[in-house]
């Protein structure tokens, strides 16, 4: 009897165990959890050298409304936008933020899809890969956007995506004040700390510019005391990152030198001219769930694509995530950091990040 009771005893313990274990598992997995559709889940953990992880984190719960909403809530929803960012397009302390000319580069970053008469302005770090897939189904090359391999989708040699720039100032115009226009916008601090994971902890091998150019020189200027063997391993902190982004016009040098490889964290406005362009739709990849269909039925095409299943909880704002990666840089550098996005907060209704700026 006392031997049965020992073992019944020891499976109990034996099994608390497991649970502690899964428990903490979950919760690794939470915090890894990706951001850009196409990395794997559970993967890099984006560890930023230099920086201290915050003492005391809290999950900012999720923006996304609980209940799917009908077409009018969304259309409710998307004209609240739009006039949120007709408002602050007014606000004449911001134009220097908020304004910039439908230049080249601005016209470079619109797909034209004539056949649906459809503009998508693509802002890298916020899912844009999916809806080139959309596109490219919607030009008649693939069915769906599951057979689509990845490789083509950003070889714009092969892809069939035409750029507005591509165009006549005649065919431009035409478009732009005919055509269906929509971008998606995310919180502009955690699109930072995609593109920083992205380009320079993960950096794909088919962008060596990253971490062999770009990298180091960012090193060199904003780095108070750095070895040489920083640079040839090209180990660039995020508080490195934040310097050079919060830095006007070092900044602006800099840029000139890495040219149009620098599009993963110019900010909105500068990317899509939200100001000058009356966009019909502006996304937010917080409420992705919701919006891509209803963006897909707005334009008319939602008997003729669907747009790429979601993984879970891949949309959420992670506030930990953000803390732990401005943890241990000073107050100065984010302050001038959110300076230069503060445009890009206001104008699509993103809170001011406090728990970092005070």
């Amino acid at each position: 009897m006392g031997e049965a009771m020992r073992q019944h005893w020891l499976l109990l313990g034996a099994c608390g165990w497991v649970l502690l274990i899964l428990m903490f598992v979950s919760k690794l997995i939470s915090f890894r959890a990706v951001d850009d559709y196409g990395d794997r889940v559970g993967g890099h953990s984006g560890t930023v050298p230099g920086t201290r992880v915050a003492e005391k984190t809290v999950l900012k719960p999720s923006n996304q409304p609980s209940a799917v909403p009908t077409v009018s809530d969304w259309q409710s929803v998307n004209e609240k936008r739009i006039e949120l960012q007709s408002a602050v397009c007014k606000n004449s302390s911001l134009r220097n933020l908020t304004h910039v000319s439908i230049s080249k580069f601005v016209l470079d970053r619109i797909f034209v899809c004539d056949k649906h008469k459809i503009l998508f302005c693509q802002t890298p770090k916020v899912g844009n890969t999916q809806w080139k897939k959309v596109l490219i189904v919607l030009n008649g090359a693939f069915s769906t956007v599951e057979e689509i391999p990845e490789s083509l989708v950003h070889d714009h040699e092969k892809n069939g995506l035409s750029r507005l720039s591509s165009l006549t100032p005649q065919e431009i115009t035409h478009r732009l004040s005919t055509y269906f226009k929509f971008f998606i916008v995310r919180d502009p601090f955690e699109r930072l700390i995609s593109a920083f994971k992205d380009k320079f902890v993960r950096n794909p091998r088919f962008e060596p510019w990253y971490k062999h150019d770009i990298a180091p020189a960012i090193i060199r200027k904003y780095r108070k005391s750095h070895r040489p063997s920083d640079l040839a391993a090209s180990g660039l902190h995020f508080e490195d990152f934040v310097r050079y982004l919060g830095d006007v016009e070092g900044r602006r040098r800099m840029d000139r030198q890495f040219g149009e490889r620098i599009i993963h964290w110019v900010t909105y406005a500068d990317l899509c001219a939200p100001c000058e362009i009356d966009y019909n739709v502006v996304g937010h990849h917080e409420t992705l769930e919701q919006d891509a269909p209803y963006i897909l039925k707005a334009a008319g095409i939602d008997q003729l694509v669907s747009y790429p299943a979601i993984p879970p909880g891949i949309t959420r704002y992670n506030r930990t995530k953000v803390e732990h990666y401005f943890s241990g840089i000073s107050k100065r550098d984010i302050r001038r950091l959110y300076a230069r996005y503060q445009g890009d907060f206001q104008l699509f209704g993103y809170p001011r990040p406090d728990f970092l700026l005070n």
